[in-house]
């Protein structure tokens, strides 16, 4: 009779293609692996690896079993998922993913004040730039910028994200004017076009071709640091600029380049009540401090 766990090991040898690679990721010895896939294909009495210099790679017996594996371990997660989508009570771990700037530069005050409200929740925040499988609770609840709700996830569009031009405080007090003023001054922009769509296209649009656009980074924090050494100027959500230091904000909100921030569930964990009291606090609070940015203009003389 094999056991779950026999599931477990050949399902770390396939992801890892080797001994060593299953051994770290279950945390046990290489020894201890090798005697254990040798045991479950004696029991089998079938291969379920090819040994190469490439690694271990599945037998279509061994595909089956893996197979078998995910289908099983998804029955499990999504189980896990109903039980605590059933509990009520505003307690226990709240896993919350989301990427860096959006925790340095909006969510940790927020994050502090809902640990106040809520003692008996412990947070496990989970940094990272690549959207999480909420189906497989590698997160509960995920805050991120997107433009419309995944069918299969609930989720709820908290607040607009301004976006603005932004200058290092040399600027500051002066009016940057949107029609002639992008072609006379340097750029920093984001590395990756296709990832920032809508300010490469803003740029473009203005006459600001490749030779104004002198540096660029794949993060949005290091653009904002970028803008503070003056090496140019620059487009960034207001969230962001008006909370470096060595920056201003030369212009008005951008209507073109205006984002959302979307605060995303899986359903099955909506009604519970650690989830539920989260959507709440950070809702409102997120919608209080972006609600104060961006609102009043820069100030009137020429840049």
């Amino acid at each position: 009779m094999l056991s779950w766990d026999d599931f477990v090991y050949v399902k770390a040898i396939a992801d890892s293609k080797s001994l060593v690679g299953a051994a770290q990721s279950l945390g046990v010895d290489h020894s201890t692996v090798w005697r254990r896939l040798k045991q479950i294909e004696n029991d089998l009495r079938s291969r379920l690896f090819n040994r190469s210099k490439s690694g271990y790679t599945l037998t279509p017996c061994g595909e089956d079993m893996v197979r078998l594996a995910d289908g099983i371990a998804e029955d499990i997660t999504a189980f896990e998922r109903r039980t605590a989508g059933q509990d009520v009570r505003p307690s226990g771990e709240l896993r919350i993913t989301t990427n860096d700037m959006v925790l340095l530069h909006l969510l940790t005050d927020v994050l502090a004040g809902f640990r106040r409200a809520y003692p008996e929740i412990t947070l496990d925040i989970i940094v990272s730039n690549t959207l999480l499988n909420l189906s497989k609770r590698d997160a509960d609840v995920a805050i991120r910028a997107t433009y419309q709700e995944t069918r299969s996830l609930t989720g709820r569009c908290i607040s607009p994200i301004a976006w603005a031009v932004f200058g290092a405080n040399s600027f500051d007090g002066m009016r940057f004017d949107l029609l002639t003023d992008p072609v006379r001054h340097t750029w920093v922009a984001f590395a990756d076009d296709t990832a920032l769509a809508r300010p490469a296209r803003w740029l473009n649009e203005h006459g600001v071709d490749e030779s104004r656009i002198v540096y660029k980074v794949n993060t949005l924090l290091g653009i904002a640091e970028a803008v503070a050494n003056k090496i140019g100027l620059a487009l960034l959500p207001c969230y962001i600029g008006e909370a470096t230091p060595g920056i201003a904000r030369l212009s008005p909100p951008l209507p073109e380049l205006e984002g959302q921030l979307w605060i995303v569930v899986h359903p099955d964990l909506k009604r519970s009540g650690r989830v539920g009291a989260f959507l709440d606090f950070c809702e409102a609070e997120i919608v209080k401090r972006c609600a104060s940015m961006c609102h009043s203009p820069p100030a009137e003389s020429t840049l």
